[in-house]
């Protein structure tokens, strides 16, 4: 979900996942079992998730991402990010790509909130990015 917050004047970024896929997907690109309640195993995955998924200006640039979290349960992993000071309207392109990697046929759905409105993206191998607007 990504959405801007008027209070923060921030965009919020909210990722849910399923806790096995994230399982497998550590498994897979690193060899082993991976506690995300660690803070160097979630730095595994918050380096992942920075490379596969991010913002982009009109004229191409990243916008910058903080990384404000994450909880973990036994069926999902939910990670926080924000664009500190950036108004959703500054985004023009999304890139979601996490998962892809590891399962061909995975289906990234990713619901824009603007302006009172909800738009939902769907991402997939083929179509890693998307317009915001």
């Amino acid at each position: 979900d990504i959405s801007f917050n008027e209070r923060t004047k921030s965009t919020e970024i909210v990722h849910t996942f399923t806790a096995h896929d994230i399982d497998a997907l550590l498994l897979t690109l690193y060899g082993r079992q991976f506690d995300l309640g660690d803070p160097g195993d979630q730095a595994v995955l918050r380096k992942y998730v920075e490379r596969q998924f991010w913002l982009a200006a009109r004229d191409g640039a990243r916008l910058p991402i903080k990384w404000v979290g994450m909880t973990v349960d036994a069926n999902s992993v939910v990670i926080y990010q924000e664009a500190e000071n950036t108004p959703l309207a500054r985004v023009a392109t999304i890139h979601q790509g996490v998962l892809v990697d590891l399962l061909p046929e995975q289906v990234n759905t990713v619901n824009l909130s603007a302006g009172g409105a909800v738009r939902s993206l769907t991402f997939t191998r083929k179509a890693l990015e998307q317009p915001a607007h």
